[in-house]
């Protein structure tokens, strides 16, 4: 296994996320379609993969669970309402949302975080996973870990508040392209200043398999 595989499975799911959505919108908006109608069609992509993955492996996580629900009450909202700033609020109040959940679940014994950051920090060895399993419990361990878990919680929120504000006080053109870039930049940030904080339990791991490899 490739020590980049996950990063690259990463970028190559954002990628899909963002670029399928922006396509369908600009594309439909340019043959005369509303704001409302290309919005609510191009969020039709993220929901349908999403129940697509639900349907292939049979199981969501708890990550992946609050980010369906949120999208699909979102959405419900939005066709109610029939409001084109709310569509672009609905995808920002996922990730709020999603972030206040990391939050919670950072003061729980399961931060969300951890099963998403462990192929990361194991890179698929078998002596990274065993170092991981030995580490698990440990104060110094998972306090690394509880760390990144409220650096994504509170990345997610303030994202989301700032993109919210945007919705509502930009043009929904603008709001559209800007929304995506905010995210992006947000999400580019978030994972520099978790991976500096996730480094040290990579070098624990390191350490802790070093003896089995050794041997």
């Amino acid at each position: 296994m490739t020590t980049n595989q996950p990063g690259s499975s990463l970028v190559k799911t954002l990628a899909i996320e963002i670029a399928v959505p922006l396509g369908v919108y600009y594309g439909l908006h340019s043959l005369g379609a509303s704001d409302f109608t290309a919005l609510a069609l191009a969020g039709v992509f993220p929901l349908a993969r999403t129940l697509h993955q639900f349907a292939k492996d049979r199981t969501l996580n708890g990550l992946a669970l609050v980010v369906l629900v949120t999208n699909v009450v979102g959405m419900l909202l939005t066709f109610v309402s029939g409001d084109a700033r709310m569509m672009i609020a609905k995808d920002s109040l996922g990730s709020g949302v999603t972030g206040l959940v990391i939050l919670v679940s950072a003061c729980t014994a399961a931060p969300i975080m951890t099963k998403t950051m462990r192929p990361f920090l194991t890179r698929g060895k078998a002596e990274n996973e065993a170092a991981w399993e030995r580490l698990s419990g440990t104060p110094e361990f998972d306090s690394i870990l509880r760390r990144c878990s409220v650096i994504w919680g509170i990345g997610f929120a303030l994202e989301s508040a700032v993109r919210i504000v945007g919705a509502f006080t930009l043009p929904v053109s603008t709001m559209v392209w800007l929304s995506t870039v905010i995210f992006a930049g947000a999400f580019a940030v978030i994972m520099v200043v978790s991976g500096k904080v996730a480094e040290k339990a990579g070098k624990l791991i390191a350490a802790d398999a070093r003896p089995l490899v050794a041997a």
